[in-house]
C-alpha cells in the first residue's frame, strides 16, 4: 500500500496563504475553490491549519471551517486554536476526520490524554514544529512558531504518544515553503523513538523527496504546501498534485 501523500493549507482569515519558514504569507486563493480542485485530483487527504488562531489566541472560526468541509471529499484534519475537549468534538462533529494539537498539546498536554479518550486516538494528531539553533541544536516552537519549548524533540515525541496521540506531524520551521527537502535528520530521530504514524512536512520539493522521507527517515507518511499551489522558479500559483500511478511509481 502507498503512503498517504497530503496537502497542508494554511488559513489565515477567508484565504488560503503559503508561508516561507512560517513568515511572509503569500495569497492563494479561496479556501472552497482550492478545495474543490483537490477534490478533482482525489487526494488522500487534507490538513489545514489555521496559522493565526494559536498565536492571537482565538478560537476556531467554526463557520468558515464548516463551509470549507462541506465541500471536501477527502478526510480533512484541522489544527489551529484547539484549547478544549468542546472545541474538538465540534470540529469532529463539522465533518473533520482529525483534530490537530499544536500550542494546546505541550501547554496543557492534559488535554491530548483526555481528547483520545473521548474521540479515540486515531483522530488526534500532534503537530511538533520543529527551528535549528545553532546554540541549542534543533528546538520546538510553539504559536506558530513564535514560542520555544524547553525539552528534547524525541522526548516530547515520545510523551506525545503516551499520552494517546496517534500520529504525529512533524514541521521543519527552517524548510517550511523552501522546496530544499524534508529534515531528513529530525524525521529520523522521531520516527525511531515513537510507533506510531509520523508525516513529514516542511521542505518537500518533489515526489523524490517524499521518497526519502519515507524510505531513508522512516515516515509514515508526507505532507507538502509549495510543492501542489506553486509552480516554477517565479512560484506562480497554480494548484497541482500528482497523479496515483505517479505515486505508485514514486513508492510502491
Amino acid at each position: 500500500m502507498c503512503p498517504r501523500v497530503i496537502p497542508v493549507l494554511l488559513l489565515r482569515g477567508r484565504g488560503l496563504v503559503k508561508t516561507r519558514r512560517f513568515k511572509d504569507p503569500v495569497y492563494l486563493g479561496d479556501p472552497v475553490n482550492i478545495v474543490r480542485i483537490f477534490n478533482e485530483k482525489e487526494v488522500d487527504e487534507i490538513v489545514l491549519f489555521d496559522i493565526a488562531a494559536s498565536a492571537e489566541s482565538r478560537k476556531p472560526n467554526l463557520r468558515v471551517l464548516e463551509e470549507i468541509a462541506s465541500e471536501c471529499f477527502a478526510p480533512m484534519a484541522y489544527g489551529g486554536g484547539l484549547a478544549d475537549l468542546e472545541q474538538i468534538t465540534r470540529i469532529l462533529a463539522l465533518g473533520y476526520e482529525k483534530v490537530i494539537l499544536n500550542t494546546a498539546a505541550f501547554e496543557r498536554p492534559s488535554l491530548v490524554q483526555r481528547a483520545a479518550d473521548t474521540v479515540g486516538s486515531q483522530s488526534v494528531v500532534v503537530s511538533i514544529d520543529v527551528k535549528h539553533s545553532w546554540t541549542r541544536g534543533h528546538r520546538v516552537f510553539t504559536r506558530a512558531g513564535l514560542q520555544p519549548v524547553e525539552g528534547d524533540v524525541r522526548a516530547h515525541a515520545e510523551r506525545m504518544q503516551a499520552l494517546g496521540a496517534g500520529e504525529l506531524l512533524v514541521n521543519s520551521i527552517d524548510r517550511d515553503g523552501t522546496m530544499s527537502g524534508y529534515d531528513l535528520g529530525t524525521l529520523r530521530a522521531v520516527a525511531s523513538a515513537v510507533d506510531i504514524p509520523v508525516v513529514a512536512c516542511g521542505g518537500a520539493r518533489n515526489l523524490g523527496d517524499c521518497r526519502a522521507a519515507i524510505r531513508e527517515a522512516g515516515a509514515a507518511a508526507v505532507a507538502a504546501g509549495s510543492m501542489f499551489v506553486f509552480q516554477g522558479v517565479h512560484r506562480a500559483v497554480l494548484i497541482s498534485f500528482p497523479t496515483r500511478r505517479e505515486i505508485e511509481q514514486a513508492f510502491c
